[in-house]
């Protein structure tokens, strides 16, 4: 690619001491955003990265260890590949697949394939042949752009047994898949294959499309990992991303120059709109890493002076360990956001006494809403961040009109009825605004059975308290009936990790033929803790009513509890695997 490089200590960056920072309000720091963006203009998301090259091109907008690419760069790498793209037969509305971990290529790929007026299909690097396949043939992808190898799976040995001969062209197997081009992480090079540098030499002299599609078309279909099965391609239009990324710097009141490090994958909604996109409208950057490491990610906070760092609680107790085992100084670090899974009430504490008078948040959100829609204040009371998921966020210049200063706006319904519920009632999320997906690809039955009366159905079951608060208590489907009496796993669940050798707890039904159902609690251990099942069934005895009482208990490494990309557990697979292993109860 051509542009300018520059060093990650850029010097159009001069970094705020932390105390400075700390004294900025934070609706200061709202005003600075809203100078440049208010009043709202609907942009693709290819136009709001031009809009910020003319203001700050020279900013950085990536940093690696190895090299820093600015606006500019970014700007110039993906329109070359985007006439590469065109010259490969893509059209708008096309969609082209991505996969790829946080690789600056991702970033330029990503603004490529909006710059050739078509639809990215990010596929999460995770999947293996099937799934791959899966997502492939049901969201019609016309061109692939893969890695070749990560983290120990062969991208390309999958291709070869879904679409043998790929090389010199797909379609035989895969639906509308015409062309791949490799991004090379490392292995040999393929004889006869495409690679991305051959796809931007392809596009030489090329123009890019006249007509695009308005900011109200698709930009993305996200496919959900699924908490409860299949996926579900998630359509994401440009206006949608953009006014949520706003709308993330906005209420988490980012300043200029605001630097963000963060490991979540770009693929996912998390590491993407609160990460990639909403970096762009306060000039700042992104400081991505490929694979989660506590030591790595502490090192790249000092090194590349980050101010925010984007967390699931999994990761922040890491940091929390790494920490108290070698101490270090962070003074670059303003802001943290742990969010995306649940959390211990211990945590915040713990946070607190590690990192000090940080700007903490929370929140809550799903791919259907564009990423996080709820979110405790910045600077806020400690006591909303043990109790609460937030409430529905700000969005400034960015808000719909029609709920007045929200992206989104909450109701509390009751499942089978529908009427509102009272407040401190439990109830289903729904929702409705311009951050909701219109629905799923090529899936009309699945749409129809999400959106009811104008609402979308989330599936989660919340209190909201007079304040506006939102407080989750678990998803709809995780209950379960042990002798009639239904059950919450959450209440289970927080009963155990107020146990001192436990760190997580997932409980699942199992089919039993006396009680209908009863718990299975998958717990993973705090390091150094050793625990039996009959302790810990003891222990919820004394704390839970009888029917509640996990039946069964069973140890798991971290590692095993499978996992969406934003922490939340897929328990429908440990509910497998407890039925795998225990049997129906008879």
């Amino acid at each position: 690619m051509t542009g300018l490089s520059v060093d990650h200590r850029h010097p159009e960056r001069v970094p705020e001491p932390k105390e400075d920072y700390m004294r900025a309000s934070v609706a200061d720091r709202r005003a600075g955003l809203e100078q440049h963006f208010a009043p709202w203009q609907e942009r693709r998301l290819e136009q709001v990265l031009d809009h910020v090259v003319e203001r700050m091109p020279n900013r950085p907008f990536v940093v690696t260890d190895d090299r820093t690419w600015s606006y500019a760069d970014i700007q110039d790498w993906s329109r070359q590949i985007a006439r590469g793209l065109v010259a490969a037969g893509v059209r708008p509305g096309d969609r082209v697949g991505l996969v790829m971990g946080n690789f600056p290529e991702f970033v330029a790929v990503k603004y490529a394939i909006a710059r050739a007026g078509a639809t990215t299909v990010p596929i999460n690097f995770l999947n293996r042949r099937d799934e791959l396949g899966y997502v492939l043939r049901q969201s019609g992808t016309s061109v692939l752009v893969t890695m070749d190898s990560f983290r120990g799976l062969d991208y390309l040995d999958y291709l070869d047994e879904l679409e043998p001969g790929w090389e010199g062209g797909a379609g035989r197997h895969l639906g509308d898949l015409r062309r791949v081009f490799v991004f090379a992480t490392g292995q040999a090079r393929r004889d006869g294959a495409d690679y991305l540098e051959d796809l931007i030499e392809l596009g030489r002299g090329t123009a890019l499309p006249e007509t695009m599609p308005g900011p109200e078309q698709p930009s993305d279909i996200l496919y959900t990992s699924g908490t409860t099965g299949s996926p579900k391609g998630v359509l994401l239009t440009h206006d949608m991303l953009t006014r949520t990324a706003y709308g993330s710097a906005y209420s988490r009141a980012f300043a200029d120059g605001q630097r963000v490090t963060f490991s979540l994958p770009m693929y996912h909604v998390y590491g993407y709109v609160e990460g990639m996109l909403a970096v762009v409208y306060a000039g700042g950057c992104i400081i991505p890493q490929l694979t989660f490491d506590a030591g790595e990610t502490l090192r790249a906070i000092v090194e590349h002076e980050a101010d925010d760092v984007l967390l699931i609680p999994t990761m922040t107790m890491s940091l929390i360990d790494e920490l108290e085992a070698r101490p270090r100084e962070l003074p670059s670090l303003t802001t943290m956001i742990s969010s995306g899974g649940y959390s211990p009430p211990w945590i915040w504490d713990k946070i607190r006494e590690i990192f000090g008078q940080i700007e903490l948040t929370t929140g809550y959100g799903m791919s259907e809403t564009t990423a996080t829609t709820t979110l405790t204040e910045p600077g806020g009371p400690d006591e909303r961040l043990h109790h609460t998921n937030g409430r529905m966020r700000p969005a400034g210049a960015a808000a719909d009109p029609e709920i007045g200063g929200q992206l989104v706006q909450y109701r509390l319904v009751d499942q089978e009825t529908g009427a509102d519920v009272g407040q401190g009632e439990v109830g289903e999320l729904v929702a409705r605004g311009l951050g909701i997906t219109p629905g799923y690809f090529r899936k009309p039955d699945e749409t129809e059975a999400a959106f009811r009366h104008g609402w979308f159905h989330s599936g989660d079951l919340a209190t909201i308290d007079e304040e506006g608060f939102i407080s989750l208590v678990g998803r709809a489907k995780d209950l379960y009936r042990c002798g009639g009496e239904q059950v919450v796993p959450k209440e289970i669940e927080d009963v155990l990790v107020g146990h001192p050798a436990v760190l997580q707890a997932h409980i699942v039904p199992l089919l039993d033929d006396r009680m209908g159902e009863v718990g299975v609690a998958w717990v993973v251990l705090r390091g150094g803790h050793t625990v039996d099942a009959e302790e810990l069934r003891a222990w919820c005895s004394e704390r839970l009513a009888k029917f509640k009482v996990p039946r069964h208990v069973r140890i798991i490494a971290i590692d095993e509890v499978p996992v969406t990309p934003s922490g939340r557990p897929r328990k429908f697979l440990l509910a497998k695997r407890a039925s795998e292993e225990l049997g129906r109860q008879v």
